[in-house]
């Protein structure tokens, strides 16, 4: 799809999820929270971040790498970014991407990421990290990638904080953040299909010399969010507790909600909320959006595990009279 509008001067408050500005106003609510981002941060650097891909990592250039360069630069275009990252590529087999860093954050594709997908799907997965800096994401995704790579207990200078809730409320974040990028990925491409792909591959890799359905992938995704029976959510929320990325046909069917839901045509027809504050719905009403988003999924979950643990304690009950 050639074709693609340029948006101009668009706020990231254009695709940022309610459930993503929810579960952020959740983290930075934790007593401690500012403490912990400040010892990582100070302890780690922006430089210390950034020495580990620039001892072995390809910076991408004008000479290096030069057509994903030029693709990054119709992201940027696209998206009409206020600045131009530097993006590197790394060498390893896992499909994932990322942005990070504290001051000047900066953009990571894994080599397996761009040997999966076509120039569409790396469009895509590019619109996706431009989204997330655009949004301030990249500070607190590195919080939580120095976490994931260090561990706690390995972390002394975090002793005598309490962690746990900051650790599965950052997790919480971080997997409503993708759903905010998600939608930036889709800006990029500015076709449907295109980015629906791409979490068709993340689920099942290439598809080498076999056929895949996007259909059958969607008609999956639906399965998968609406099927199964109180247990199985019960599952699905503890599968989910300390993962960074939704599963991918969650992300699908969420962002296949987003285009149903309108917005995401109003935008390329133009009606987005600009950086100069245009069309930037009141704070109180986008306050009101994010917790009354965040409160429903909640209350949901917790109805379901309330209503579980329920028939559970009936049935033990039942089983001890026959005894």
């Amino acid at each position: 799809m050639a074709d693609r509008k340029p948006l101009t001067q668009i706020s990231s408050t254009a695709w940022e999820h309610p459930a993503d500005r929810a579960a952020l106003n959740t983290l930075r609510s934790i007593p401690g929270f500012d403490e912990v981002v400040r010892k990582i941060a100070g302890f780690f650097g922006e430089r210390g971040v950034r020495q580990l891909f620039l001892a072995n990592a390809v910076r991408v250039g004008p000479t290096q790498r030069p057509k994903l360069f030029a693709l990054y630069g119709e992201v940027l275009q696209t998206l009409d970014a206020p600045d131009r990252w530097e993006l590197y590529v790394s060498q390893t087999p896992i499909v994932n991407a990322m942005a990070v860093g504290f001051d000047r954050p900066f953009i990571v594709l894994n080599s397996g990421l761009l040997g999966l997908l076509d120039e569409d799907g790396q469009r895509d997965v590019i619109g996706h990290e431009v989204g997330h800096i655009m949004s301030g994401h990249a500070t607190y995704t590195t919080i939580a990638i120095i976490l994931m790579t260090f561990g706690l207990k390995n972390l002394p200078f975090l002793a005598g904080l309490a962690l746990l809730p900051f650790e599965l409320a950052l997790f919480e974040w971080y997997r409503k953040a993708e759903f905010s990028a998600d939608r930036a990925g889709l800006l990029a491409t500015q076709d449907v299909n295109a980015s629906m792909n791409v979490f068709l591959k993340f689920a099942g890799g290439g598809a080498a010399d076999d056929q895949v359905d996007l259909d059958a992938f969607m008609t999956q995704a639906a399965e998968y969010e609406t099927g199964g029976n109180a247990w199985d959510t019960i599952i699905k929320i503890f599968n989910t507790a300390f993962r960074t990325h939704p599963f991918a046909t969650v992300r699908a069917a969420e962002l296949r909600r987003w285009v149903d839901s309108g917005d995401y045509g109003r935008i390329l027809d133009g009606q987005y909320p600009g950086r100069d504050g245009s069309q930037q719905p009141p704070l109180g009403e986008d306050y009101a959006d994010a917790a009354g988003y965040y409160g429903a999924q909640a209350r949901q979950a917790m109805d379901t595990f309330a209503a579980s643990l329920r028939r559970a304690s009936e049935a033990f009950n039942e089983a001890i009279k026959r005894k």
